[in-house]
């Protein structure tokens, strides 16, 4: 099968502590493992409210995981989220050549540094 480029962000219950995310999120790094899928970038958004609510919750703990694997990977992804109840919410989308290469500059911090530099531009 063909490699692909994959971004998930998936969403957890806020009534969990610092050592349950972190579980969490480890189990499911630990699937991606096991299915030969190779971690590029996990990013811990942290605890935000969310647009509406979902299971009478009105925040949760946001996480960002970028990984490279075949098709097949984001069905046994998908499986384990929806069997555990930490997850509230989830969505996992293929990266084309353009959005790999945002996310690559966005890792690195480009961003923010063209950020930056445009409201020191219009500052002065």
């Amino acid at each position: 099968m063909e490699v692909r480029n994959y971004e998930t962000v998936f969403i957890l219950t806020p009534v969990l502590n610092e050592s349950q995310v972190q579980e969490t999120v480890e189990k499911f790094s630990q699937v991606l493992k096991e299915n030969s899928a190779d971690i590029i970038n996990t990013e811990a958004w942290g605890l935000k409210k969310l647009a509406y609510p979902i299971q009478k919750k009105n925040t949760g703990y946001y996480f960002l995981v970028e990984f490279t694997g075949s098709g097949n990977i984001v069905d046994t992804l998908e499986l384990a989220f929806r069997r555990d109840e930490r997850i509230i919410r989830f969505l996992t989308t293929v990266l084309d050549k353009n959005a790999v290469a945002y996310a690559e500059r966005r890792r690195k911090g480009e961003m923010n540094q063209q950020k930056a530099k445009q409201s020191e531009a219009v500052a002065q």
